[in-house]
């Protein structure tokens, strides 16, 4: 099964949008003072739960128009990728040697998986 481009960058779109989710959790929780309300009415838990259900419409317009699980999937893993990114530049967190060994094993192995023999 021939995997669109389509697809494959829905799932791509997807991954940023959930890596924005996790941090936007990350800064809710943070920002929210313990009490039940706070979580209610906390923005950034908002902004991180829209980031996922856009994430879940992108999976629905990729799966329609087709594509193999195996390629799809291992595009969505790169929310490793662009968490190491974003915590780089809006936290200041270090990347480190191995930390860019294993983005490379990541994007090899997303190339190795959409191989088809």
């Amino acid at each position: 099964m021939q995997t669109p481009l389509f697809s494959a960058l829905c799932f791509l779109v997807a991954s940023l949008l959930g890596t924005v989710g996790q941090f936007l959790y990350k800064w809710g929780a943070e920002a929210a003072s313990g009490g039940l309300m706070t979580y209610i009415v906390n923005p950034r838990l908002w902004g991180g739960v829209v980031c996922y259900i856009a994430v879940m419409v992108l999976f629905v317009a990729a799966f329609k128009r087709g594509g193999a699980l195996s390629v799809l999937y291992p595009v969505y893993a790169t929310t490793f990728i662009w968490a190491a990114i974003i915590g780089r530049f809006w936290q200041n967190e270090v990347i480190t040697p191995i930390n860019i060994v294993g983005m490379i094993t990541l994007i090899g192995g997303m190339w190795l998986m959409g191989i088809r023999s």
